[in-house]
């Protein structure tokens, strides 16, 4: 017989382990899935892993992994705190939404003045569209004790009807002959998230990434803040006793997010998105709940955990070209990710015992 004995404390050696041996038992059930769907699993999974990095055309697909790995890293940086505090932002696809619009009607409001403001401020649009789509849910908590999981959630679907009103009414592009979508921002250069070094993938949306990695790391280990944070994840009713205020935590938490996931927003509309469209979001926003858990919520791991879920965009999209694999089996082989990380993750806490059964 098998049966799980709880561990006294979590594992050390399990927490860090689980996360990679969770990705090789998730190639191992997406050959299966690609071999069932008639595809030779070995060349899916390479396609997937290894031809983006190390193939024949690595040289393009390279940059496009910071690209897409920017927005996941940064809205999953905004996510981990709040998850590690024991506040469950669902909603970031919504406040991504949020600020994009906000950050891109800033942009075409000043068209076509040639200004180096332009860009700032819609930097500050696309973080404070974000924050206030997240004060929604922090306010309504703190005010009415309701459930930030299901308010964050819903309004998602509120944002990707106002993309969609947005895409088709007043940001839709005059010169667009009625067809939905805004001005595109890449042929407006005062708006435009041009790359900082050409040909390496490097936008400010990057360099936004990799600061807002430094400052999490340092605000969890250096700061009373972070304290406050871990210590609500760990004990909240010790952290009551600490003077940690929870509402105040709950509003701080779910703005960082917010205004995070807004900045991803605007710094894709601005750059490789390059318009508002009905189709705009691509579900950054959710995928970003992987990266924070596959990364154990901690800033480093983070990053690279981003990277490695922007391998498996970049090396699905060669797969579903090269192979014809279906997009809906990229979905599901991303989504077996963030599933057998929580199964392996039982080892963290549980220790697996057998036994025999004892005579009757």
């Amino acid at each position: 017989m098998v049966r799980l004995e709880k561990r006294r404390q979590p594992s050390r050696v399990w927490t860090w382990a689980t996360p990679p041996l969770a990705v090789v038992v998730t190639m191992l059930a997406g050959g299966a899935l690609f071999a069932a769907l008639g595809k030779d699993p070995v060349e899916a999974i390479a396609t997937i892993f290894w031809k983006p990095l190390f193939g024949e055309f690595a040289f393009y697909y390279r940059p496009q992994l910071l690209i897409k790995a920017a927005p996941l890293i940064l809205i999953a940086i905004g996510l981990s705190l709040g998850f590690r505090a024991g506040v469950w932002n669902i909603g970031a696809e919504g406040q991504y939404i949020a600020g994009a619009l906000t950050g891109a009607a800033v942009g075409l409001a000043f068209y076509p003045l040639d200004s180096a403001v332009v860009f700032p401020l819609m930097v500050l649009a696309g973080a404070l569209g974000g924050w206030a789509w997240a004060m929604i849910p922090a306010l309504l908590r703190v005010r009415f004790g309701t459930n930030e999981i299901l308010v964050s959630l819903m309004l998602v679907y509120v944002a990707e009807q106002l993309l969609a009103a947005m895409a088709l009414g007043p940001m839709r592009n005059p010169d667009g002959r009625g067809f939905p979508g805004s001005r595109n921002l890449r042929d407006y250069p005062a708006a435009h998230n041009a790359e900082i070094i050409e040909g390496t993938g490097m936008h400010w949306g990057v360099a936004a990434a990799v600061i807002a990695v430094i400052l999490a790391y340092v605000l969890l280990s250096r700061h009373l803040m972070g304290f406050h944070i871990r210590l609500a994840g760990q004990a909240p009713r010790a952290a009551r006793f600490a003077g940690v205020r929870p509402g105040r935590l709950v509003v701080i938490c779910l703005g960082t997010s917010g205004a995070l996931a807004g900045l991803a927003g605007m710094f894709e509309v601005a750059g490789p998105a390059g318009q508002v469209s009905i189709d705009f979001n691509v579900g950054y926003g959710f995928t970003a709940i992987i990266v924070a858990f596959l990364g154990r919520l901690h800033p480093v791991g983070i990053a690279l955990a981003g990277l490695l879920m922007a391998l498996t965009y970049i090396g699905g999209e060669m797969a579903q070209s090269t192979l014809g694999l279906p997009a809906a089996a990229i979905q599901l082989f991303q989504g077996m990710l963030l599933f057998f990380l929580l199964a392996v993750d039982l080892l963290t806490n549980y220790r697996v015992r057998l036994r025999h059964g004892e005579a009757a």
